[in-house]
């Protein structure tokens, strides 16, 4: 029975889309703008390793500590902006790390450096949500520092339907502003 069928209206409407939202992976229309370039292969910091990722990443306000400032990230968003979405909005997109600053991703390496979108369909949004997700199973010590590196860096998109289960946003109670990620 539909929701009009059963008189319960915009409440029910809400849960079966929330009930969809979480049964369906992010499937992105346009794989071109939701991968990375290909000059983007994703580099890491090699002073982070599994052996002392208990006291570097997994360290509260590590990502924010290491975490290049705005007037040098603002400086190469503005210049990338020009030469990948000339007269595009730079709001409309996220100066993003590939592989997250909380996974060892390497803060100031171009490797590692993309505008990501915004909006749609897998967007920087959803990025954060699977850098966040990461970040906690590598810390707990169940995923492999270099696995979660090698997955988010091949395909982010992918990695986001291995790791960023209902199940696991749940457990992490990802919120965006409390985030050890992107």
């Amino acid at each position: 029975m539909g929701c009009s069928a059963a008189g319960t209206g915009t409440l029910c409407d809400a849960v079966t889309g929330l009930s969809k939202a979480l049964r369906d992976p992010i499937l992105p229309f346009n794989q071109v703008r939701t991968l990375p370039p290909r000059e983007t292969p994703g580099a890491i910091d090699p002073a982070i390793t599994q052996a002392n990722i208990d006291t570097t990443i997994c360290r509260p306000g590590y990502a924010r500590s290491a975490r290049p400032p705005y007037a040098v990230t603002g400086t190469l968003k503005r210049r990338l902006m020009q030469f990948q979405h000339p007269g595009e909005t730079m709001a409309d997109y996220e100066l993003d790390h590939l592989i997250p600053i909380s996974i060892g991703g390497a803060p100031l390496d171009r490797r590692d450096l993309w505008l990501q979108p915004r909006r749609g369909r897998a967007n920087a949004a959803d990025k954060n949500v699977l850098a966040y997700v990461l970040w906690r199973l590598v810390c707990e010590h169940r995923v492999p520092l270099a696995t979660a590196q090698r997955d988010i860096s091949r395909d982010w998109t992918h990695a986001y339907q291995i790791y960023a289960t209902p199940e696991n946003v749940a457990r992490y109670h990802f919120r965006h502003r409390e985030t050890g990620g992107e």
